[in-house]
């Protein structure tokens, strides 16, 4: 199963309803805007792909914590 049909079977989505949405879509926007959507929605999802992997690191390095001198810790009187 490849990435895009396992999206697919994980959302429920089958090739039934992939066409309604498309027809809906079409109906909704047209043949003439279809294009440019699909332009528009590729160029998203590459800016969103290049964005997420080119974030730096926002974690900091844990701070340097001491160990406890085992002679002074409570109930080695």
């Amino acid at each position: 199963m490849t990435a895009p049909n396992a999206l697919l079977a994980i959302a429920g989505i089958g090739t039934t309803e992939l066409i309604v949405i498309l027809v809906i879509v079409l109906i909704f926007f047209g043949g003439s805007k279809l294009p440019s959507l699909a332009k528009g929605l590729g160029q998203s999802i590459k800016e969103f792909k290049t964005a997420s992997k080119d974030e730096p690191e926002t974690e900091k390095p844990a701070a340097d914590v001491k160990k406890p001198d085992p002679t002074k810790t409570h109930g080695a009187n």
